[in-house]
């Protein structure tokens, strides 16, 4: 015959461990992903195109990236750099983040965190004379935000889409 006994402090751990355990499974099995909009694979845009923003490691991956979109930029960055999202937002930032937002990508999830920055030349942009710019925003191999702009003080900043 065996006799095991046991501690009410014993079972109240044990009793925990099942709570916890059981709430985990019940928030992985019924609350959607919390990742930003870009976090899949692709992205289906209005003319039916996948779009990748995941996988994005190398020069080369940026430069496809770019040209889902019908861009053909220089062969290497004019500038790469790491940059801070900021935590909280001025006007100028949510602004910012609201074009990101209009594209399916949101910066607000990565506020405070450093990412990386490249900034193409864009050779074929048509109607615009001066140097246009192609910012990506890229954390852990996913495009995280960027944008097409000018270089010129009058000019212009838009999403990817032509």
């Amino acid at each position: 015959m065996f006799i095991y006994s046991m501690r009410a402090g014993t079972i109240r751990f044990f009793g925990i461990v099942c709570v916890a355990l059981a709430a985990i499974l019940t928030l992985v099995a019924f609350v959607p992903e919390l990742q930003p909009a870009a976090a899949t694979d692709g992205q289906v845009t209005e003319d039916t195109q996948t779009v990748h923003f995941e996988k994005i490691r190398s020069n080369e991956d940026r430069i496809a990236f770019l040209a889902q979109f019908g861009w053909t930029v220089e062969g290497e960055p004019l500038e790469s750099t790491t940059v801070t999202v900021p935590r909280e937002f001025d006007k100028v930032f949510a602004a910012y983040n609201e074009l990101q937002r209009a594209q399916g990508l949101d910066l607000t999830h990565y506020s405070g965190k450093t990412v990386e920055r490249y900034t193409y030349k864009v050779t074929n942009y048509e109607g615009h004379e001066g140097t246009v710019l192609a910012n990506l925003l890229i954390s852990r191999g996913r495009v995280i935000g960027g944008d097409i702009c000018s270089a010129e003080h009058e000019g212009f900043v838009h999403g990817f889409q032509k």
